[in-house]
């Protein structure tokens, strides 16, 4: 038997061919020269590069002046949806110093966590960043407000309940102040 006869079979017989699996884009956190992301962001969307940089609103105050600006909430970090395969199209990226990794390679950051970002800079809750390690607590979920959906899990700081969001890859914890009535366990 051939190879074309052998294909033949296996098509009749209803096997796969191949049985790979299609690749998909996955975010990865990259690292950024210092008050550059706005900039390394415009130039990655340009490029066609799905990409994500979750800004707060803050007031900056002059001697002169207050004006209310938007900043970056984790400094120095966005976000990229691409395949491994199209790393240097980032990589070329002026700004740009290096995708976070563990053991050389690049790390993938689960959708759900890019999720709770994008939820959380638009939403009005109030966004403390904290690289604090916390104990692990219950995981919660927002049931009432305008966080309604967002997971993390629950710390309490003195008096106060928070909600901590962690972005394991990067070693960082979002805190937000949320009233009990509107979290469930999960």
């Amino acid at each position: 038997m051939d190879v074309n006869e052998a294909e033949k079979a296996e098509k009749v017989e209803g096997l796969p061919l191949t049985t790979k699996k299609p690749v998909e884009e996955k975010w990865y956190a990259i690292y950024t020269n210092p008050r550059a992301e706005k900039q390394v962001y415009q130039r990655l969307i340009e490029e066609g590069v799905e990409t994500f940089l979750p800004l707060q609103k803050a007031y900056r105050v002059w001697s002169d002046r207050k004006k209310l600006i938007e900043k970056p909430l984790i400094p120095s970090y966005l976000f990229v949806r691409i395949l491994v395969k199209n790393f240097h199209h980032v990589y070329k990226q002026q700004g740009v110093v290096k995708f976070i990794s563990f053991e050389g390679k690049p790390v993938s950051i689960p959708s759900k966590q890019i999720d709770n970002l994008k939820l959380l800079v638009n939403s009005d809750a109030k966004i403390e960043l904290s690289s604090e390690i916390f104990a692990k607590g219950d995981n919660v979920e927002v049931i009432s407000g305008s966080l309604v959906g967002l997971t993390g899990e629950l710390i309490r700081v003195g008096n106060q309940n928070r909600v901590v969001i962690r972005i394991d890859r990067l070693d960082q914890n979002l805190l937000l102040k949320i009233p009990k009535a509107f979290l469930r366990k999960v």
